[in-house]
């Protein structure tokens, strides 16, 4: 029992460190050996640990090993797990908005509550790793045309290190009763499972791969889900080969949404010019399908990349290309267009704070208000600690979806969505968190935003929120 108590606390304080420890600590690994399973840190570090037991730990970091031409999201380096574990928890949170796009009614505060079971699974051997992070449950909203509902959302990888080769799997699902862009703001309810030291961290998918949500217009409940699979193969010890595809899925429950499926198939080539700077060079084919529609949309991609990886510090990556998409149905007497896309993401850790900035430009899959787009996507956010135990957040994001084939006046539509806001979190004792928020949604349009009996060409709605986790003591598997 008493070793039992040591091991437990022990992975108490690796997993917290893993998120918590100083960028200083970063250091260089040898390329000569295989590296055991690691834990991957996000883009953004954990800043809701507690800050006294980061310092009670000095495990090192070890760089972000990820294609750059893969369907993962860069971070900010690894950081050794030697043990496996899983924790359960439950939670509340609460949403008071005015003036929703996503319901009926037009003046007023609604409130909508959240309670859900969470767990977070992390099984590792010496040369793979598996992990889950999982929350689902119940909502009941006093929003008209709402109303009660379910929601869940989940994600997990399967990550296979070898010698010469490396496999990623990847699942990421949601069930939600609005859109996932903006869902839950700054609170814990944006994220599967468990938040805090004890998630189970995961090499999670660049939006490029993800079914676009970013048009606050298309409304009511909706599954999303992307599956992929990726193979890399070091064909010398600076260049690698990576493959990967992926099968994803938006489904609208509500009429007047369009809902699609993508298929993509994508092939990358890296090089390491130094241990922190890479270059590559990637094709991407995109097919787009719309259930009900009988257009179809491909995408033929071709990239230029570079990325900068810092341990702890920095995860810069930078890709642009010409982009030919190919209607199966002409579109004002057009089949095929060119024009050009690209992508440019930034993470980066100061010693108390981070930020991260990312863009996108290209074809997608219209967000569920158009049967393909062109889309623009800007993200942003940053998180510091304002004192012991509070830590403070903001966020941003806007994106704009048109048509891709210019019409003539006002037929052409477009539609902007923003959203801004700001939250604060902390910790109750060892096993709780509490976080709160504001955030604002705009959603403008060259036509009519006519959601509701009020049509509009911009609406703007205001919500607050609040959340509170409760997890239980972690179980350790071996």
């Amino acid at each position: 029992m008493k070793a039992r108590k040591s091991l437990l606390l022990g992975i108490l304080v690796v997993a917290m460190a893993c998120f918590c420890a100083s960028p200083l600590l970063a250091q260089d690994p040898s390329n000569d050996k295989p590296k055991p399973a690691a834990r991957v840190l996000m883009p953004l570090p954990d800043l809701s640990g507690d800050q006294q037991d980061s310092d009670q730990s000095g495990q090192a970091m070890e760089p972000d090993h990820g294609p750059i031409s893969g369907v993962q999201a860069g971070t900010l380096g690894t950081s050794q797990l030697r043990h496996s574990y899983w924790v359960t928890g439950l939670q509340y949170g609460n949403t008071a908005e005015t003036n929703s796009v996503n319901t009926s009614q037009t003046s007023g505060w609604t409130t909508t509550n959240y309670a859900s079971g969470n767990l977070s699974l992390l099984e590792a051997w010496a040369h793979a790793q598996f992990g889950m992070n999982y929350s689902g449950g119940g909502f009941f909203s006093s929003a008209s045309g709402q109303g009660n509902g379910q929601f869940h959302q989940l994600s997990s990888a399967f990550e296979l290190d070898q010698r010469r080769w490396q496999m990623l799997v990847i699942e990421q699902f949601s069930y939600l009763p609005q859109t996932a862009f903006g869902f839950g703001g700054a609170t814990g309810l944006s994220v599967p499972g468990i938040t805090g030291a004890l998630a189970a961290p995961l090499p999670g998918l660049q939006p490029t791969f993800v079914p676009g949500q970013s048009a606050f217009s298309a409304t009511g409940p909706r599954y999303s889900s992307a599956s992929a699979a990726q193979l890399t193969y070091m064909v010398s010890r600076r260049g690698s080969l990576t493959a990967a595809v992926v099968y994803g899925r938006l489904r609208f429950n509500d009429a007047g949404n369009i809902s699609n499926d993508t298929q993509i198939l994508s092939v990358g080539y890296n090089y390491a010019i130094t241990r922190k700077n890479y270059v590559g060079v990637i094709y991407r084919f995109t097919a787009y399908h719309f259930p009900g529609d009988p257009q179809a949309l491909g995408d033929q991609v071709f990239q230029l990349m570079y990325a900068r990886r810092v341990t702890g510090k920095i995860a810069l990556n930078l890709a642009g290309g010409p982009d030919w998409s190919n209607f199966r149905v002409p579109v004002n007497g057009t089949r095929q267009t060119l024009s050009g896309g690209g992508m440019a993401s930034l993470s980066y850790a100061l010693n108390k704070s981070a930020l991260r900035v990312g863009y996108s430009h290209g074809i997608s899959n219209g967000s569920g208000v158009f049967a393909g787009s062109s889309t623009d996507e800007v993200q942003a956010s940053w998180g510091r600690p304002i004192s012991r135990a509070w830590i403070a957040s903001l966020n941003l994001g806007y994106s704009r979806n048109s048509t891709i084939v210019k019409l003539k006046a006002l037929s052409s539509p477009s539609y902007a969505s923003w959203l801004t806001g700001a939250g604060l979190d902390r910790p109750l004792g060892r096993s709780a968190r509490f976080s709160f928020g504001y955030q604002a949604q705009i959603q403008a349009s060259n036509g009519l935003v006519c959601t509701t009996t009020a049509c509009q060409t911009t609406q703007v709605t205001h919500q607050i929120q609040m959340s509170v986790q409760w997890n239980a003591p972690p179980q350790v598997i071996r």
